[in-house]
């Protein structure tokens, strides 16, 4: 037979999970939200600037209407000619 005192035990184990778990739940409060995506520059992964050629290929993809595999893929194709033009001009 279980006794009181352990089942007393189950119970606060288990309400102290449910309890964990609703306060990991809740959202963070606007002071520690991230920034507004009028500034993505300075939330962007990579500091590097973005060359002419890779702004153009993406005017490009834009004005063709491009999103996914296809954006990236045309982008990926366009730089890799626009590298290869530029190469034999520097030689």
């Amino acid at each position: 037979m279980i006794t009181i005192s352990s089942r007393a035990a189950g119970l606060a184990l288990a309400a102290s999970l449910l309890l964990v778990g609703s306060a990991f739940a809740q959202t963070p409060s606007p002071a520690a939200s991230p920034a507004p995506a009028a500034a993505p520059a300075a939330t962007s992964k990579s500091t590097k600037p973005h060359s002419a050629a890779s702004i153009e290929c993406s005017k490009e993809a834009d004005a063709k209407g491009l999103h996914g595999k296809e954006r990236k893929k045309f982008r990926s194709e366009c730089k890799a000619k626009a590298k290869d033009a530029a190469a034999p001009a520097s030689k």
